[in-house]
């Protein structure tokens, strides 16, 4: 997928699959088409990559026809536009909690290169914008997916504001802050924190907007989709790894003896 045909499914409820990607290697974009992915997600909140190499990842990626997204450090629309300069056909804004956050990201996102005191009045609906100039940014910006990160509790409570905003492509729960913020740490199992992530499933598809939750465990996954999530963000490369390795070594020290010899069973005394 581009970046258009990503805004297009995700807001008709068509199920999309991505995963997040940590690995800046070039031999990694390669493996990663095996998967049979429409997008993948690039991490700069949390992950050290400079802006070059992200820039490097985005446009490798969407050479394969398989959108690349970058979650920003922070919900700043200057961020925004120097990473889709570089090459992002999305933006995911982290820990959004105020629909004056949504706008604002909006701009850079929807109505960009415009800045300023027009583009605040035109996101305001105070002034229209030229015909010409609307056709323009329309244009320019038609790949460029808006995705907000609804991971805390006052999110929540604000999600029908911030859902107003008829610029937002998809909502993008982040489960382990959304359960730190309710309270219950990593208890994705708690009623509560299953009724706050199915509220904004409802929430967000009554809206029109794709809805997805970044997770690492298929079964919660499966039964958030059957509730109507259509984005499956899965896991990361970085967490399968560990997951897989930890488990062949686990394997491998099982069967060898105690002093960490390999058991050969071919060999008799």
């Amino acid at each position: 997928m581009n970046g258009q045909e990503l805004i297009h499914a995700l807001r008709a409820g068509e199920r999309v699959y991505g995963t997040a990607i940590y690995s800046p290697s070039p031999i990694w974009p390669r493996v990663v088409t095996n998967l049979d992915l429409d997008m993948v997600f690039i991490d700069t909140e949390h992950t050290p990559q400079d802006r070059n190499t992200i820039s490097w990842m985005c446009n490798a990626f969407a050479a394969l026809n398989l959108a690349p997204v970058v979650r920003i450090p922070e919900p700043d629309p200057y961020l925004v536009q120097m990473t889709v300069d570089g090459g992002a056909h999305g933006i995911i804004a982290p820990y959004v909690e105020y629909p004056e956050q949504v706008q604002e990201l909006a701009g850079a996102v929807k109505l960009g290169p415009l800045k300023g005191d027009k583009l605040n009045a035109a996101l305001a609906g105070e002034t229209e914008l030229e015909p010409e100039l609307a056709d323009y940014l329309a244009a320019r910006n038609a790949n460029k997916a808006l995705f907000i990160n609804i991971e805390s509790a006052p999110a929540l409570e604000r999600l029908d504001e911030i859902l107003r905003s008829p610029y937002i492509d998809c909502v993008l729960v982040g489960p382990h802050d959304l359960s730190c913020s309710l309270g219950l740490p990593e208890q994705y199992d708690h009623p509560v924190f299953d009724e706050a992530i199915r509220t904004i499933i409802r929430k967000s598809r009554a809206a029109g907007v794709g809805i997805g939750i970044h997770h690492n465990f298929t079964h919660h996954e499966i039964e958030w989709v059957k509730a109507g999530a259509n984005l499956v963000m899965h896991s990361s490369d970085i967490s399968a790894f560990n997951r897989a390795l930890t488990a062949e070594f686990k394997l491998i020290r099982e069967e060898t003896d105690d002093a960490g010899q390999i058991v050969d069973e071919n060999v008799h005394f």
